[in-house]
């Protein structure tokens, strides 16, 4: 069953309910009243087994079929029509070996028939609210862990990009790079500044944000790279192609500069081996945007990876409810990872 350990209702459950339908239906005799109550409970559980059976088949049956929560209307509309028509053809069965033991008191009439289905309405109607209830339950429990999770994740995500962008390095080698340019008059210096504030002002704008549209961190992404072109000069290549509707959709913030960054970090580039980073959405893989390098890893400067920052861009994308994982790999000479790209968040 999804999401929902049902054991403990089934073995408690079937005995409780069907001793109050026994006790609320019992006739009111002064004399042998215990054996009475037995025998009507006796037959109580042995109708109230089958409904409960054979409804909770019927739920689980739907669930599995539209368990999303914008499906839960239609599922409940089906699970009221459905649930009528099961109920009547269980009581049928159910009545069917009585019949055979006790016509008398179990007759195959119309009549008796309408009155058992209408009586059995109370055990269905209990055992749906229950499943319904209890499964409500579980998924908002899920859906707080999960925001929970996410939070913590992001703010994980969004404290390693901002120590990423205080590293000593990425100083060291922009402040480098900015006493080369500053000069009066000299533009490009001023560009390289406002350029490196749009980074820092992203990373600060992004923070409480589960996801951003693909736009706004391609936006972002060409600021980044901008920054290090001016170091790396014709050393770094970059080729994108994203067609304009795959835009709209959407990634977790700093989700696609930080695949970029463990490119830079990890990768030689020079004339001789110039590092070429490559953006795609193909047409054939709308869903999916392509993130792929070079892969020509540094042999000193750098310590190797450990992988934390692509596990965070994973555990990030499931806590997202993403319909595909985050692949990364190598492959000829190239590292690959695919994004999936998300909906929009309403």
């Amino acid at each position: 069953m999804p999401a929902l350990n049902d054991r403990r209702f089934l073995l408690g459950g079937i005995p409780l309910l069907s001793l109050a339908i026994t006790v609320v239906g019992l006739p009111n005799e002064p004399d042998g009243r215990w054996p009475l109550v037995l025998t009507h409970w006796v037959v109580s559980l042995y109708f109230t087994t089958g409904y409960w059976l054979a409804n909770r088949q019927l739920w689980m049956a739907l669930l599995a079929r539209l368990p999303r929560p914008e499906q839960t209307p239609r599922r409940l509309w089906l699970l009221a029509g459905l649930a009528v028509l099961i109920t009547a053809a269980t009581s049928v069965l159910l009545i069917l070996p009585l019949h055979a033991l006790l016509p008398k008191e179990f007759p195959l009439t119309l009549p008796a028939l309408l009155v058992q289905v209408r009586f059995s309405l109370v055990p269905t109607v209990a055992v749906l609210t229950l499943y319904e209830t209890m499964y409500f339950f579980e998924q908002w429990k899920t859906s707080l862990d999960r925001a929970e999770a996410l939070g913590r994740a992001q703010n994980q995500a969004q404290l390693e990009a901002l120590q990423s962008q205080l590293d000593p390095h990425f100083l060291f080698n922009n402040l480098n790079t900015l006493s080369a340019l500053i000069e009066p008059g000299n533009a490009p210096a001023q560009d390289f500044v406002e350029q490196l504030a749009d980074v820092y002002r992203y990373v600060l704008l992004a923070q409480g944000r589960a996801t951003v549209p693909l736009a706004e961190e391609l936006a972002f992404v060409e600021t980044y790279l901008a920054l290090h072109k001016a170091r790396f000069r014709d050393n770094l290549r970059v080729e994108m192609s994203i067609a304009a509707a795959a835009k709209s959709r959407h990634v977790a913030p700093l989700s696609v500069q930080l695949l970029l960054e463990n490119a830079l970090k990890h990768n030689v580039a020079s004339r001789e081996h110039p590092l070429h980073l490559r953006l795609v959405v193909a047409v054939d893989a709308p869903d999916v945007l392509v993130v792929e390098n070079t892969l020509r890893l540094r042999t000193a400067g750098f310590a190797p990876g450990t992988g934390t920052g692509l596990a965070n861009v994973r555990r990030r994308y499931t806590l997202l409810g993403a319909a595909q994982t985050v692949e990364a790999g190598a492959t000829d000479g190239k590292f690959v990872v695919k994004l999936p790209l998300l909906p929009a968040q309403s």
